[in-house]
């Protein structure tokens, strides 16, 4: 299975914010759209980095309560992994294992934002392969004996 089929299903919106917004504006976007991570894009739409819940929790524990006014910039992860729709679910998989990420941009070829994936994204899809690929196991049994 690859990723461009689960965009497939997903969708290609993609939650994006500003770097000069505050934390405490995208910790309510986080809550508003139930998600854990939001890109961050200039005004042009290129990406920037990622803001996520992790990222939030450490400029909390690094900078108190004062964080919630403090912008985006100085809280985002700047290097993103990225994926491309060809690109195996296993190898992203392999990608967030070795990076210690939850969230890969989705790009095309030419560097274009397509969609992005979680880890919860990726796993259901390694789930629903593996009852798939069970069930005509299954079924062939059945028919072969």
């Amino acid at each position: 299975m690859i990723i461009g089929s689960i965009l497939k299903v997903k969708g290609s919106t993609v939650i994006a914010v500003r770097p000069e917004d505050s934390i405490l504006a995208v910790a309510r976007t986080l809550d508003a759209h139930r998600i854990g991570a939001a890109l961050v894009q200039d005004e042009a739409g290129r990406i920037l980095g990622i803001i996520s819940e992790r990222d939030i929790i450490r400029g909390m524990a690094g900078h108190g309560p004062g964080t919630t006014g403090l912008p985006v910039s100085q809280f985002m992860t700047h290097e993103l992994v990225t994926v491309r729709p060809e690109t195996l679910v296993t190898e992203a998989l392999a990608l967030i294992t070795q990076h210690r990420v939850r969230h890969l941009p989705v790009l095309d070829g030419s560097g274009a934002l397509l969609g992005l994936v979680s880890i919860g994204d990726l796993v259901k899809a390694r789930i629903e392969a593996a009852e798939q690929e069970a069930e005509a196991l299954k079924d062939y049994v059945v028919s072969a004996g």
